[in-house]
């Protein structure tokens, strides 16, 4: 099968522990773009937290895509111009908050590029070092939020987090995507928008068809994402549950398994 496209995941998948693209993957992303293959990159992270990665693998250049905020928005890395977005009105946004306060568990959404908090903690200060955003923290997040934002992060340890997660999905139903991006976040955006659902709406627009598509993650948040792609791969240092839904699962991240997978499927050098 020929592949014109590689969707990939950030954080434990595309990036080391130290937030870089290791030598060997950038050299195999960089010959997969030289053939005219697009590379896309679909992260939890805010748009400014992906934009030195877009410079560095020369996204705009070759014409291609991000899937920033799970999803919730689609960029032309070549134009900056937006294909899709999406947002929680401030009434929804204030009702998660509510219900952040009754579960005990902490709460951070966006304005521009900053993080807004109404206290700061120790998974919101991971989130800070994650996209090199600032942390605002602010004495009321309800009148602080008064317009439409893209997501909503609650945030604890993740034992206590699951059992929240579990909560809400049951309580709240479908009137919004509930999905944990790591095990101490657990991301709100709008009603069926995932990574999987941007990424169909790229390829329509595109002309390409999912046959085509590898997509690449290791966690809950890039699900709907590996399950959509015509080949779906699983991190090595993906739970197991992830691993059982893909068609393969590569090396670990810290082993750079994005790099064996460009090799294997696109450049047909191993």
């Amino acid at each position: 099968m020929k592949y014109s496209m590689i969707v990939l995941d950030l954080d434990d998948t595309l990036l080391l522990e130290d937030l870089t693209i290791g030598n060997h993957t950038k050299k195999a992303l960089m010959k997969a773009q030289e053939l005219g293959v697009k590379v896309v990159l679909a992260s939890g992270r805010p748009t400014f937290a992906m934009q030195h990665l877009v410079k560095e693998l020369s996204l705009d250049k070759y014409g291609s895509y991000i899937l920033p905020f799970n999803g919730a928005k689609i960029i032309n890395c070549k134009t900056d111009d937006s294909l899709f977005s999406s947002t929680l009105n401030p009434k929804t946004v204030h009702h998660l908050y509510e219900l952040s306060q009754r579960e005990n568990v902490f709460i951070h959404s966006y304005i521009g590029d900053t993080i807004i908090t109404d206290k700061n903690n120790e998974y919101t200060e991971i989130e800070a070092k994650i996209t090199g955003l600032p942390i605002k923290e602010v004495s009321s997040f309800i009148d602080t939020i008064q317009e439409p934002v893209v997501k909503v992060l609650m945030c604890h340890a993740p034992e206590k987090l699951v059992k929240v997660e579990n909560k809400l999905k049951e309580e709240l139903g479908d009137s919004l995507s509930i999905f944990r991006s790591k095990p101490y976040f657990l991301e709100f955006i709008e009603p069926g928008v995932t990574k999987g659902s941007s990424l169909e709406k790229l390829i329509n627009h595109l002309g390409i068809n999912r046959s085509e598509i590898i997509a690449v993650g290791d966690s809950y948040n890039d699900l709907e994402m590996i399950k959509f792609a015509g080949l779906g791969v699983a991190m090595g240092n993906a739970p197991e549950d992830i691993k059982e839904i893909a068609d393969y699962v590569t090396d670990t991240n810290i082993n750079e398994g994005v790099a064996s997978v460009v090799e294997k499927y696109i450049l047909n050098t191993l």
